[in-house]
């Protein structure tokens, strides 16, 4: 099992390159960056996690931009998102980004993509919350078809474009791996489409078999973002077939930065081989 970690990138923490740089020196194996577009002043969708929305929610880098400076600080880090708002994106210009960033990286991407929980800020896309799934898939479809053929078209509800050439095409073959986040529904949808799950991670190994439990017969990949810094929970994801887990990183300065991250780097060191 990869051991990673997830982050808001935002511009009072430490910098991209160096947080890449950190975690490929600790034996990390991965870096997730949350997205977020921005946060409407004013909104009526409650926080998930409770409470006062954290700063960092509208603080956050666009996640490709900054996997751009981070590819060319970095050898050897997957460099993934956790996750992008695809249904917040236009599809054709996300495309390139993605197929842009795995050719520069030299294929160390790996596509994650939610549906989100902030209506508000889906709405200042002209996105419907109401139809946000049928609109991911059609997305995922259109993506797919953009990054494999020559000439691509589609032609569904949300997405219609006729015959385009795009290019450049992603490295890995024949595209990045695709992993959708999210609860039940989530973990529904990648099995209908056959692609990876991301879940939250949960607190005890018990829950670990009961949370995994339907999935993993699929034979589909599992990551888990964030998973606690628990050896015993970490040891029932990989004994579950999770094929990453992610730890938290909090958005901090570079000096408190790399001390979580020695912190957490044994965990990493744990699961290496």
């Amino acid at each position: 099992m990869k051991i990673g970690v997830n982050t808001f990138l935002t511009d009072e923490g430490i910098a991209g390159p160096a947080l890449g740089r950190a975690l490929e020196e600790r034996g990390f194996e991965s870096l997730f960056l949350a997205e977020h577009s921005h946060i409407p002043a004013s909104r009526k969708t409650p926080y998930p996690g409770g409470g006062e929305l954290p700063r960092y929610y509208y603080r956050t880098l666009d996640p490709f931009v900054a996997f751009g400076a981070i590819a060319a600080a970095t050898d050897r880090l997957i460099l993934g998102t956790g996750v992008t708002l695809l249904i917040q994106r236009d599809i054709i210009h996300t495309a390139k980004e993605v197929a842009s960033l795995d050719l520069l990286s030299g294929g160390r991407v790996v596509f994650g993509v939610g549906v989100g929980w902030n209506r508000e800020e889906m709405a200042d896309h002209g996105t419907d919350p109401r139809t946000r799934g049928a609109l991911l898939d059609e997305q995922l479809a259109a993506l797919q078809g953009i990054w494999t053929e020559e000439t691509a078209e589609f032609h569904g509800r949300f997405i219609d474009f006729d015959p385009i050439y795009a290019w450049p095409k992603p490295v890995q073959r024949p595209h990045p791996p695709i992993f959708i986040g999210g609860g039940a529904a989530a973990r529904d949808r990648a099995t209908r489409l056959g692609v990876g799950w991301i879940p939250n991670g949960v607190d005890t190994p018990a829950a670990v078999t009961e949370q995994l439990a339907e999935f993993r017969t699929t034979g589909l990949p599992i990551m888990i973002t964030p998973a606690p810094a628990d050896p015993a929970v970490l040891d029932a994801y990989a004994e579950a077939g999770s094929q990453r887990v992610t730890l938290r990183l909090d958005t901090a300065p570079e000096a408190d930065t790399l001390r979580a991250l020695d912190q957490l780097a044994t965990l990493a060191a744990r699961y290496a081989e």
